[in-house]
C-alpha cells in the first residue's frame, strides 16, 4: 500500500510597511512550503485573475515556487536581456518568455509606450498561454499598466484600476501610468 503525500501548506504572512508619504500599506506575502522546500514568491506577486499572475522580477529564490504555478509563459516587460539561469529554468518546464522591452522612466511626461503594451496584452488574453505571470521589475508601473489596460477589458470602473495600480505602486504611483490608464482605448484594440 503506498502512503499517499499530504498536500503543500500555504503559510500567509500579513506585514506592515511604514512608507515614506506616513502612510502604511499591508502586504501580503505567500509562502509555500512542501515537505522538502519553502517556496518564496516575487516581490509584489498576485493572482491577477484565474490563470493570470504578476509580480516584480522573479530571481532564482523564487523559481521553485514559479514551478508549483505550472506556467506556461512569462510577460516580460523590461527591456535589459533575461538572466541565464531563469533562462535555463524556463526551458527545463517548458516556460515560453514574451518579452516587450517597454522602457522605464521616471520622468512624468514620457509617454507609456503603447504599441508594446497592446501587444503584450494579446499575448496575456490568449488563453494558450495560461498560466502566465507578468513581470517587470518591481511589478509596479509597467505591470500596472497592463493590468489595468486588462481590467478595462474585463469593464472594470476606472476608480477600482486606479485602486489596484496605486496599490501596487503604493507612493511610487505616476501621474503619467494613471493618464495612459484613463485614455487607453479597448474599442481600437477590439479592432486591432
Amino acid at each position: 500500500m503506498k502512503a499517499e503525500s499530504s498536500p503543500p501548506l500555504v503559510f500567509h504572512a500579513i506585514g506592515v510597511d511604514g512608507e515614506s508619504s506616513g502612510e502604511n500599506r499591508i502586504t501580503v506575502d505567500w509562502i509555500e512550503k512542501s515537505s522538502d522546500h519553502i517556496h518564496i514568491p516575487p516581490l509584489n506577486f498576485a493572482v491577477v485573475d484565474a490563470g493570470i499572475f504578476r509580480s516584480g522580477f522573479p530571481d532564482t529564490t523564487n523559481l521553485s515556487f514559479l514551478k508549483t504555478l505550472r506556467l506556461r509563459s512569462i510577460i516580460y516587460l523590461c527591456p535589459e536581456p533575461y538572466p541565464e539561469e531563469n533562462l535555463e529554468f524556463l526551458n527545463a518546464n517548458g516556460i515560453q518568455l514574451h518579452q516587450f522591452g517597454i522602457q522605464n522612466s521616471k520622468n512624468p511626461l514620457m509617454e507609456i509606450q503603447e504599441g508594446k503594451i497592446r501587444d503584450a496584452l494579446k499575448v496575456l488574453i490568449d488563453t494558450k498561454n495560461h498560466p502566465v505571470l507578468i513581470h517587470c521589475k518591481r511589478g509596479k508601473h509597467r505591470t500596472g499598466c497592463l493590468v489595468g489596460c486588462l481590467r478595462k477589458l474585463q469593464n472594470w470602473c476606472m476608480g477600482a484600476i486606479h485602486e489596484e495600480y496605486k496599490h501596487f505602486a503604493g507612493n511610487k504611483s505616476r501621474i503619467s501610468d494613471q493618464m495612459f490608464l484613463e485614455t487607453f482605448n479597448i474599442s481600437n484594440f477590439m479592432k486591432s
